[in-house]
């Protein structure tokens, strides 16, 4: 008796907790009139029945409650019920899946919508199976958990790549490679490598032989060349023809640039290289940088351009002298006070030499003109004022010959002028770079210990392409400050509203390299959360005063390194936003259309004020 009173207690206690769902009864000769049972209120009664021996009583009973529950099943109260259920639970699943997101007033969503699907799911199955949908429920929050620890491993490990790389600005590759397991920084650029390229490019050979200007580009042309050929027709066949080929420092063919910049390039390095700088009949035109006060890095370009007109006319080979921007501590050794701190020289060592030995010569100067006709009449009008295309103004030829000028004058930069570069681009965009690489091996880095080897297509092909970059990328140049006195000045919005109408045509542009003296124009940028702004870290002007004065303030290294370095980021963007009648930006387009972008075109806030 004590165990079956003990199990009473225990089926009692489990009647107990059972749903209280309500049994409506109708009225029978064993129950006259409604009563309402209650779910534990059944199952006790059954338990009693069941203790006392009466499972014949029970089990008619239960065929009594059967019956009368699919009675009331079938009337009509009850389909209405059912079906109202019904439709409830599918007006809650379409609001939770199919509408968008709930969000809170800071814009972000609550629940991202698969983990949002998930939840509601497990808890539509919790109806169904409380235990499972406890597990499940258990499952997907030990989910996020872990997804969050990943994100912060991933954090952990681009911020450790990127300061690996950090530490390589200032090596070699080949170091690096020697000496480092960690992945290859795609933003960075091999200064050494392609300074030794580059002077391979620019030099004639020990016997004398034309430059390699081959039908192959980088290192790839040089390896074809260096091979020992059984056939000597064949290796002559690789042997450039000077009058055939073109320089490696023009991209894209003669429709991306402007008129005749391939052929142009080519003969201002013929007539500013001769073969034998010796030759008794070679003249040469000295001159050193412009230096005046006020004269900026452009003003001196720009002049330089004109001197070099000037000699190509008179047959005489340019030779730079003295620049005072490179007259500082980070050009070393003979390039300081040089243009080939930062870019090759005008013309060979050789000339150089025979040049500063024949200054003081009273040689006279031949008559003559290079014969190129009027190419600057053929230009495609690609750059845009105030929604029109200009199609022709007054100094077309000087604005095709100043950008072949300063093509030809920047057209390899030095070694140091590459880390600066590097500098930069690690700066800006080192971050997004280590976790592009990092996603790319699924944040796996390679094991400490395994030695890497390049195959043949990364040495020669792939090694030629431009450093990473996140693209598409614009390029900014907003010119205040002085500049009122010479030119229409602008507001910063009036920028960005010519680069809304960019994303208009381009909805994948988002970046912006913006470069400007003035503090002001970088505190707007936060007024545009929807484009991601990237700039150097240097001080800028907080109110209004001469760039002289500026410069000054930043002392010569820094006011010379970081316009050049902005120079260079502007004319590899896709895309740039300026202002014509500033020098800067007038040379920054004329580097961009001798160098393959002529289609992206130009928009401009103002036009030149000479035209």
């Amino acid at each position: 008796m004590r165990q079956e009173g003990h199990k009473t207690t225990r089926e009692e206690e489990k009647a107990r907790t059972l749903p209280s769902l309500m049994f409506f009864l109708p009225n029978d000769k064993e129950n006259p009139g409604k009563k309402i049972i209650g779910g534990g209120e059944l199952s006790n009664w059954l338990i009693r029945m069941e203790g006392n021996g009466h499972s014949s009583s029970s089990k008619s009973l239960e065929r009594v409650i059967s019956r009368k529950a699919m009675q009331v099943g079938s009337s009509a109260p009850c389909k209405t019920w059912v079906a109202g259920f019904f439709c409830g639970v599918c007006i809650m699943y379409l609001s939770g899946v199919a509408l968008p997101s709930v969000r809170i007033p800071q814009s972000l969503p609550v629940y991202p919508p698969l983990w949002r699907a998930i939840l509601w799911n497990s808890t539509l199955t919790e109806l169904a199976d409380g235990a499972a949908a406890t597990d499940e429920l258990a499952s997907v929050q030990e989910q996020m958990q872990k997804t969050n620890k990943n994100e912060q491993i991933t954090e952990g490990r681009i911020m450790h790549l990127y300061n690996a790389w950090s530490t390589w600005l200032n090596t070699t590759r080949d170091e690096v490679l020697k000496s480092s397991d960690a992945p290859q920084p795609p933003h960075l650029d091999n200064c050494r490598l392609n300074a030794e390229r580059n002077k391979r490019f620019d030099s004639y050979g020990d016997n004398g032989t034309f430059p390699p200007w081959t039908l192959w580009r980088g290192s790839l042309g040089l390896e074809l060349l260096n091979k020992n050929y059984s056939d000597e027709g064949e290796k002559m066949r690789l042997i450039p023809n000077p009058y055939q080929q073109y320089p490696p420092w023009i991209v894209g063919s003669d429709e991306e640039n402007y008129p005749l910049t391939r052929r142009v390039q080519r003969d201002i390095w013929i007539h500013q290289h001769p073969p034998n700088c010796s030759d008794p009949s070679l003249r040469f035109l000295v001159a050193d940088w412009e230096r005046l006060p006020g004269f900026g890095i452009g003003a001196q370009l720009a002049g330089m351009a004109g001197l070099l007109a000037v000699a190509i006319k008179e047959k005489r080979i340019l030779v730079t002298g003295y620049y005072n921007r490179a007259d500082h501590n980070g050009c070393k050794g003979a390039s300081r006070s040089s243009w080939s701190c930062y870019f090759f020289l005008e013309t060979s060592p050789d000339c150089r030499r025979r040049a500063f030995e024949l200054m003081q010569s009273k040689d006279s100067w031949a008559n003559g003109m290079w014969i190129w006709g009027e190419p600057w009449k053929y230009m495609q009008p690609t750059t845009e004022i105030n929604g029109r295309l200009v199609i022709n103004h007054r100094k077309m030829d000087r604005r095709w010959w100043v950008a072949q000028a300063t093509r030809y004058l920047m057209r390899f930069p030095t070694e140091y002028m590459c880390g600066l570069l590097n500098e930069a681009r690690h700066s800006a965009f080192g971050m997004q770079a280590a976790k592009l690489v990092l996603e790319s091996v699924h944040n796996n880095l390679p094991k400490v210990g395994i030695t890497r080897s390049r195959s043949d297509i990364e040495t020669l092909v792939w090694s030629d392409h431009k450093p990473y970059i996140p693209r598409p990328l614009l390029s900014m140049h907003v010119r205040m400050g002085d500049k009122a006195c010479e030119m229409v000045v602008v507001g910063f919005e009036d920028y960005m509203e010519l680069a809304g109408k960019l994303r208009k045509r381009f909805p994948s542009l988002k970046n912006i390299w913006i470069s400007t003296e003035m503090q002001a124009v970088i505190d707007k940028t936060k007024f545009y959360p929807d484009w991601n702004f990237y700039f150097t870290s240097v001080a800028r002007q907080g109110g209004n005063m001469t760039m002289a004065k500026y410069e000054a303030r930043l002392g010569r290294e820094t006011s010379t390194n970081y316009p050049l370095v902005n120079f260079m980021m502007a004319t590899e963007a896709d895309f740039f936003i300026g202002a014509l009648g500033s020098t800067w930006c007038y040379l920054i387009d004329g580097m961009r259309n001798t160098g393959g972008k002529v289609m992206s075109g130009y928009l401009s806030v103002n036009k030149d004020r000479f035209w």
